[in-house]
């Protein structure tokens, strides 16, 4: 099978990072994000879906938003597993030959259970922290590491609740995005 009609489904794909590498080599990627898809909303997927990246929001999941769990309430919460659960689904049905799904350290493993796999991305080449879970099926990537001399840019760089800096806290960093590529193609 030639990449080119390799269907790789990005959900909640945002900017398209994290399945970039995918589009670069020549997969289908469809990017399926708000606001102008909804995963919660999407028919069932089509025959033969190689992979599936799903990275839900993580506004009410993220140990760093903790401070205002309680103020949201229990809404927010059920709002935000509404879209993990859609993700699922589409994972249910597509059984794709490999599936993850990306969300920061936070409360999700309550609902998901232990993730596969813990990185920050600065064991991928990327010179930051930024404490990320991974649950699936997948090849774990192999690590590149350096050293975190920005820290947790996150927070230096990316504060406030814009949408534009809200993107950018939830870009896929480009090492990562490579060498997961690399171990799933």
């Amino acid at each position: 099978m030639n990449n080119w009609n390799k269907i790789i489904l990005d959900l909640c794909g945002g900017t398209g990072s994290w399945s970039k590498p995918y589009y670069d080599n020549g997969y289908d990627v469809r990017v399926i994000t708000l606001p102008d898809n909804d995963v919660r909303l999407c028919p069932p997927p089509p025959q033969g879906i190689y992979g599936i990246l799903a990275a839900p929001p993580c506004t009410d999941f993220a140990s760093s938003g903790a401070r205002w769990w309680e103020a949201k309430g229990k809404s927010a919460l059920l709002e935000a597993l509404s879209i993990v659960d859609a993700c699922y689904r589409i994972i249910s049905i597509a059984n794709p030959v490999f599936w993850c799904l990306e969300n920061p350290i936070g409360r999700l493993v309550h609902y998901l259970g232990e993730p596969v796999l813990y990185f920050d991305p600065c064991d991928y080449g990327d010179p930051y922290t930024k404490k990320t879970c991974l649950w699936g099926n997948f090849n774990i990537p192999a690590k590149n590491p350096v050293e975190p001399t920005e820290g947790s840019k996150m927070w230096r760089c990316y504060g406030g609740k814009s949408e534009r800096t809200k993107r950018l806290r939830s870009a896929t960093p480009p090492g990562f995005a490579q060498a997961f590529y690399e171990a799933n193609r």
